[in-house]
């Protein structure tokens, strides 16, 4: 479905992608891991449209994507919850999840939507009227969510989710992102909570400095003595 084909970023003169190489295939949940600085946000801004690749190319069902506009790319199908959820505070909760919806038309489709995100998350439901400001980290998480939800995704693209979350309220997200994997929906997730993702995920990507050094499902990633020891926090014979 999704495939990066040595793609190169660069920040001025600094280049935060060096031949990058990711697949995600329907139906999957795959995962980037690395560290802070690693590269993996850029990875999922240059999907958005949001950076552009110097060199190598981005293909969404065959289609080259990379040279689109970021809202040609929502229009195909693939949406992004973004780092640090960013939702419109001012806004109620009802209203940010509208403008999740802004290309679609069918007011039908924009009900069911609305009901599939409250059925997700009841929390939202009762806060619908509240405005995004007033609701807690986890509950504007839960909101960031809807609001890419409403867009009817394909693709959807996840941003660290768990950051700057409570252990209960990570274990909320967790259970958000496998029921969307039963759902079918295909999903790219980068987390900076290596064991999160690799339970979560299918396969899973290491990218060290801009370039992936590792790929592999995640059973083997989680048993590999190198990624325990770099991104687990415990390898074979350590504590």
């Amino acid at each position: 479905m999704l495939e990066l084909d040595g793609v190169d970023v660069a920040y001025g003169s600094v280049r935060a992608l060096r031949g990058v190489s990711v697949r995600v295939d329907a139906g999957e949940l795959v995962t980037l891991i690395g560290a802070n600085g690693a590269g993996k946000t850029t990875t999922i801004r240059s999907i958005s449209g949001l950076l552009r690749p110097t060199t190598g190319s981005i293909r969404f069902e065959g289609t080259p994507i990379h040279t689109l506009a970021p809202e040609a790319i929502v229009g195909l199908g693939i949406v992004q919850v973004p780092e640090g959820r960013r939702i419109f505070p001012e806004l109620t909760v009802e209203e940010n999840l509208r403008v999740g919806a802004y290309l679609v038309r069918d007011h039908a489709r924009i009900t069911e939507r609305f009901e599939r995100v409250y059925s997700l998350f009841p929390r939202l439901r009762e806060r619908r009227r509240q405005a995004g400001n007033t609701l807690s980290g986890g509950e504007q998480q839960m909101l960031a969510f809807g609001r890419a939800l409403m867009a009817g995704p394909r693709l959807l693209l996840l941003d660290e989710p768990s950051l700057g979350l409570a252990p209960l309220l990570v274990q909320d997200v967790a259970h958000v992102v496998t029921d969307l994997k039963r759902s079918g929906l295909t999903m790219l997730l980068v987390e900076q909570n290596a064991r999160l993702a690799l339970t979560l995920a299918d396969r899973g990507y290491v990218l060290e400095t801009g370039r992936i050094v590792l790929s592999d499902t995640s059973a083997r990633l989680l048993a590999n003595p190198d990624v325990q020891k770099s991104y687990l926090g415990s390898a074979r014979g350590s504590r």
